[in-house]
């Protein structure tokens, strides 16, 4: 699925909501059983805040449970995933802020869909 806004991975869905020079805000869905890659960015920090269903956030060395209203601060430069380990969808809401918000600002470290760099 692609639209001018909404993009597919293996593990779910994002949609750009809204986008500005320093600030992006993106709907993901993570599917059942899924997880995104363990990851880090060198020039964005990122806050998620859970608005539909429930996950597992690694940040840094911490795994954190997660549900609807929770949310998590993730800065520049810290290892961070987020799982879906139940049977209905996860969605979060993503905000970006940062110089630079690329796609390609994203180091993976660990990924179920080999892109590890």
């Amino acid at each position: 699925m692609k639209s001018e806004n909404k993009f597919s991975r293996p593990w779910g869905t994002y949609e750009i909501l809204l986008e500005h020079d320093k600030y992006k805000v993106k709907r993901i869905t993570v599917y059942p059983n899924c997880r995104l890659s363990l990851q880090y960015h060198n020039h964005r920090s990122e806050v998620w805040t859970v608005v539909e269903g429930q996950g597992i956030v690694t940040r840094g060395e911490s795994k954190i449970k997660c549900s609807k209203g929770d949310f998590v601060d993730l800065p520049v430069k810290f290892n961070h995933r987020i799982e879906n380990p139940t049977e209905k969808d996860l969605v979060f809401i993503e905000v970006q802020n940062g110089e630079y918000l690329g796609e390609d600002d994203i180091v993976r470290i660990e990924d179920d869909y080999n892109r590890v760099q």
